[in-house]
């Protein structure tokens, strides 16, 4: 064994602490992997900390060792051991710690023996391929958080590219608010945009309706989410009953309705009233009716003409059954209007999971939804935000597990995400922080064992991550694997430097740019 950095001074639970020797100081650094002897096992642990303290007789240098895992059996002649988490044999006072070597990094950071894929290389060890355990990354939910500019786009693509590579017959649905992630998958991708989007307004369950037809104020919502209710409910008896096998409904059912038959039972409605003013609720609703069939924004929504059960067509597109060689569906929802955006987010969130809810048992095809920008779907405040969105997507955090569907979370900004749900995620990728804010919420969602590399958070290079969790063997700092220009994501990043070298737009790029905001196409 090599030769000895340290000598433990004090152990408390999952925590030892032990004095460096003199000569070997530059070995105590914080994120190193370290090894401890004791009767029983040999015991690994993080270094977490390191500082210096006076006593009586000088100044000595304490680093702080969060325990990781042990092997009980080994062979220390041939270096050889077999790795396991968890420590069951603490070290004793006075017993050595020795420094890693490549070959200890190899054994504990080994190819796992259930599922996985290769996403980067180890940052101790850059020979060293860094592995993620497949099924407990995707069946368990997952994070990557990260500010901007740390490469968390390209830390999903390779992630979600990885994944694909060795299973190629996945469902996944990715939603991409910004169009980052549209060439990033080449012909494996699915990719809908406002121009293939269909999703019929009657796919829609009452609390989205209602977000999409009735008043913002208050008490004028109240009254009109009340006539609709009635009017949608009569809507959808009077399709259904024509069926050759009518079922069972309820106002939530999906199932379609003619808006001409909806308009026609609020016009009915309206009729039978005394009083002129009891009317406006109906003529709000029909107006508001009127005004999104005649905008083209809206016409993914309420431009057919022909009302049909296009339900499993829109549903084997979006999961990718079968999957056809495109197992990734990429939602570029930055051409849907800004005041229905989370409408559709809650929408397709709700039909993943109900669609896997009432499939058969043991046959369902398991999902992954990846939601980017994740902040502005589940904030901390549950008084932002749709409640219906943030409703669903708990939902999956909670009990998609049960069903096959699981959650990718993606967010630059930590701190606003929903606690609770975040928790939910069994691994997380950490990436460079500098907000001291966001470090301390991810120091919470991490766990404490993982505390020495959660300090290195501000100083990630891009393209490196933190990995805790279920999905990875041990808690590694990754260098992720690079992604070929083709394939990375487009960057949100203005090159200036780039665009004001030359004076080489015109009037027309003014007008094409003008026609385009007026027909709406990105």
């Amino acid at each position: 064994m090599a030769q000895r950095i340290a000598v433990v001074t004090s152990v408390a639970g999952a925590k030892v602490f032990a004095e460096l020797d003199g000569e070997m100081k530059d070995l105590g650094r914080i994120g190193s992997l370290v090894k401890i002897k004791t009767p029983q096992s040999l015991t690994f642990g993080m270094i977490g900390s390191a500082k210096r303290a006076e006593t009586d007789h000088g100044i000595k240098r304490i680093i702080e060792i969060n325990l990781l895992g042990e092997a009980l059996e080994f062979d220390e002649a041939a270096g050889t051991f077999k790795f396991q988490r968890g420590v069951s044999y603490a070290p004793n006072l006075d017993e050595e710690v020795f420094p890693t070597v490549s070959q200890d990094l190899a054994q504990i950071y080994s190819k796992p023996k259930t599922s996985n894929v290769q996403v980067g290389w180890l940052y101790q060890d850059t020979s060293l391929p860094a592995y993620v355990v497949t099924d407990a990354l995707l069946g368990k939910h997952f994070a990557v958080l990260g500010t901007s500019g740390s490469g968390k786009s390209c830390t999903v693509a390779v992630i979600l590219r990885s994944v694909l590579n060795a299973l190629p017959n996945g469902h996944i649905v990715l939603l991409d608010p910004h169009d980052e992630y549209s060439r990033c998958f080449g012909e494996k991708a699915n990719i809908i945009t406002t121009d293939n989007l269909e999703l019929p307004y009657w796919f829609l369950n009452f609390e989205e309706t209602v977000e999409v037809l009735c008043s913002g104020d208050e008490a004028a919502r109240e009254m009109e989410a009340a006539i609709l209710k009635d009017a949608i409910y009569t809507a959808k008896f009077d399709y259904v009953s024509k069926m050759e096998n009518p079922f069972p409904l309820t106002v939530d059912t999906p199932t379609p309705y003619r808006l001409n038959r909806l308009v026609e039972i609020l016009k009915e409605g309206m009729g039978k009233l005394d009083k002129p003013e009891s009317s406006l609720p109906y003529m709000r609703i029909m107006a508001r009716l009127d005004s999104l069939k005649k905008d083209r924004r809206f016409a993914f929504m309420f431009s057919s003409l022909v009302v049909q059960d296009v339900m499993p067509d829109v549903l084997s597109q979006i999961l990718r059954i079968p999957s056809s060689d495109k197992p990734i569906t990429i939602f570029n929802i930055s051409g849907v209007p800004s005041e229905i955006v989370d409408v559709v987010v809650s929408l397709l969130c709700r039909t993943i999971f109900d669609f896997n809810l009432w499939s058969p048992r043991g046959g369902s095809a398991p999902v992954l939804l990846v939601c980017e920008e994740a902040h502005r779907y589940i904030p901390t405040d549950e008084s932002k935000g749709f409640g219906p969105t943030r409703k669903a997507i708990a939902r999956i955090a909670k009990e998609g597990r049960k069903y096959g569907v699981s959650l990718g979370l993606v967010t630059q900004r930590p701190s606003e995400l929903s606690e609770s749900i975040l928790s939910q995620c069994n691994t997380l990728f950490a990436l460079r922080m500098s907000n001291e804010h966001d470090q301390r919420f991810v120091e919470r969602a991490m766990p404490e064992n993982a505390a020495g590399l959660l300090a290195s958070l501000p100083a990630l290079r891009t393209q490196e991550a933190i990995a805790v969790g279920e999905g990875v063997t041990v808690p590694m700092r990754i260098r992720m694997n690079d992604l070929d220009e083709a394939h990375r994501p487009h960057s949100d990043t203005a090159a200036f430097s780039l665009a004001w070298k030359e004076d080489s737009l015109s009037t027309d790029f003014v007008r094409n740019s003008i026609e385009r905001w007026r027909r709406q196409k990105r």
